[in-house]
Formats: C-alpha cells, sequence, structure tokens
C-alpha cells in the first residue's frame, strides 16, 4: 500500500492532486456545454490564442492571470463575433481568432528570445510545479463557474440547444454568449499551468462525451462529466507520480481509457437491447447514448 500513501508525504503532490481534481471537474462542467455547441474545437482553439496572451504578459512583465485573462476574454468575444456572421461557422471564426493569436505569441517568442525557459511549462503544463496561489485561482473559476451554472441553469440550456427559439422567448442569448465566453476563458487561463496549451482541449471534451454517453438527461450529463473530469485528475495525477510519466499528459490519457470503457460497454448494452428487440415483440428501443437529450 505504499504506491497509495508515500506520495501524500510531499507538499507538491498534495497541491497537483489537488489541482489536477479541480482542473478535471471544472473542464468536466464546462465542456458540456462545449460538447452540445458543437464547439469541442473551441477549448483546442482558445488555449492556443491565450498562449498568445501568456507571452505577451511574460514580456510586458505584468500579471499572468490578468494579461492571460483579458486576451482570452477578447479572443473568445471575437469568436462569438465572428460565428454570429451567417457565412462563417464556428469552426472557421475559432481558426481565425486562434492560430492568429498563437502567431502573436510565437513571434513574440522570437523577437525578445525571454519566454524560452516557460515555453515548456506552457505547451504541456506544470502540475507538480502548481503553488498555492494558483491552487485559489482555479479554485475560484471552479466556484465562480458552478455558481453561474446553478444560477443560469435554464437559461444556458435554452440558449445551448435552440438560441433562435430561446431569443424569441425573451432569453438573452448574446449576453448568455458573453458570459459562456468569460466561463471559458476563465477554465482555460486557471487551468493552462496545470494542463498546458496542447492538453486543456482534450480534458474539456473527452468527460462531457463520457457523461453523453452515459446518460441522455442533461442535468445528470453535468453530473456525471464534472465527477468524470475529476476522477481521471486525481487518478492521474497518482499514475504520473509512481510511473514517472508527466502529469498533464497521464491525465488525458486516464481520460481517454474511461472512453474506452464507457463506449464499449453502452455499444455492448445497445447491441444486446437491439438483438432483444428483434427476437421479441419489434418496437423503438432508447439506445444509450441516442441522438436525443432529455431537457431535465
Amino acid at each position: 500500500m505504499s504506491w497509495l500513501t508515500e506520495p501524500w508525504k510531499y507538499a507538491f503532490f498534495r497541491h497537483a492532486i489537488a489541482a489536477g481534481a479541480l482542473a478535471g471537474a471544472l473542464c468536466g462542467l464546462v465542456g458540456v456545454y462545449v460538447v452540445l455547441r458543437r464547439m469541442s474545437y473551441i477549448g483546442h482553439g482558445l488555449s492556443h490564442a491565450i498562449f498568445g496572451g501568456a507571452v505577451a504578459s511574460y514580456v510586458l512583465q505584468i500579471n499572468f492571470y490578468v494579461g492571460a485573462g483579458i486576451w482570452g476574454l477578447v479572443s473568445a468575444l471575437l469568436i462569438n463575433s465572428v460565428s454570429r456572421r451567417r457565412k462563417i461557422g464556428a469552426d472557421a471564426a475559432i481558426g481565425i481568432v486562434t492560430t492568429a493569436s498563437f502567431a502573436v505569441g510565437v513571434a513574440l517568442i522570437s523577437h525578445f528570445h525571454r519566454f524560452t525557459v516557460n515555453f515548456e511549462a506552457a505547451l504541456f503544463g506544470n502540475i507538480l510545479g502548481v503553488s498555492v496561489s494558483q491552487l485559489v485561482v482555479l479554485l475560484g473559476a471552479a466556484l465562480f463557474t458552478a455558481v453561474v451554472v446553478f444560477l443560469q441553469y435554464r437559461q444556458l440550456l435554452f440558449a445551448t440547444f435552440d438560441p433562435e427559439v430561446a431569443d424569441s422567448y425573451g432569453v438573452n442569448v448574446r449576453r448568455l454568449d458573453a458570459l459562456f465566453a468569460v466561463i471559458l476563458a476563465a477554465t482555460v487561463v486557471s487551468t493552462m499551468q496545470v494542463l498546458g496549451v496542447t492538453l486543456i482541449a482534450a480534458i474539456i471534451v473527452i468527460p462531457a462525451i463520457v457523461g453523453r454517453l452515459v446518460t441522455d438527461s442533461f442535468g445528470r450529463m453535468l453530473v456525471v462529466s464534472t465527477i468524470a473530469g475529476g476522477v481521471c485528475g486525481f487518478a492521474g495525477v497518482y499514475v504520473s507520480f509512481n510511473f514517472d510519466v508527466a502529469s498533464g499528459a497521464t491525465i488525458v490519457l486516464v481520460a481517454a481509457a474511461l472512453f474506452v470503457v464507457v463506449f464499449t460497454t453502452t455499444a455492448l448494452i445497445n447491441r444486446r437491447k437491439l438483438s432483444q428487440l428483434e427476437s421479441g415483440r419489434g418496437g423503438a428501443v432508447e439506445l444509450a447514448g441516442g441522438p436525443a437529450v432529455e431537457l431535465g
């Protein structure tokens, strides 16, 4: 049992496992809205966009969270604004804004040569170097997101599934989109130093997809995705410590393994239901992870 108890002797491990669980749970919660809005690429794109803000903050010697947070918020609002144009889809808007922003970061690095030391940590994360102040920021982002989701649950639900009808019923979709942009930017900025630019997108998307496979209820999907993300973060840090593997990558691999297990299990369940249907009374059967989502 030493591999279970020994890591807790080290303060850096305690910080890392708290950060991993918080980051996973936060990304899992936000990821539900990202996946159901069919904007899975935005986590990947926005993290690359915020990389430009991180480099700019370092060069200008201002607080990382202030500089990267403002940069991320502006990028998310620009994506929303551009994607509203009928001729330009959300994926194209994400590609335009994020690649330009990432290019700014690369250009600044090549010109100033002062970001080289932190370049690897920014790209791949440095979860074992998480400080107490970074944990506080991560906890604050998680609490802020949870409060917003709780208070705006029905409005966010309506705007996610049918924004045009929601707008006609008096729901301020533009305000909700801006609020969601704030949440998404806060999520990416607070988890960037934990997971890194290249891995944030995966931990935003995978737990939400797992939740979608497990249940057709929107409310239960939020709970399942949040728990799955937190568990993957917790388990990933444990595995990385014992096998001496990068923590961010391990968290994503644990999440991917969970997806494979859930996907295989639900596929077998669906196949069994289908065979029972064909050999029994006939009619329709609701398959786990089907196309419809229960709004509750």
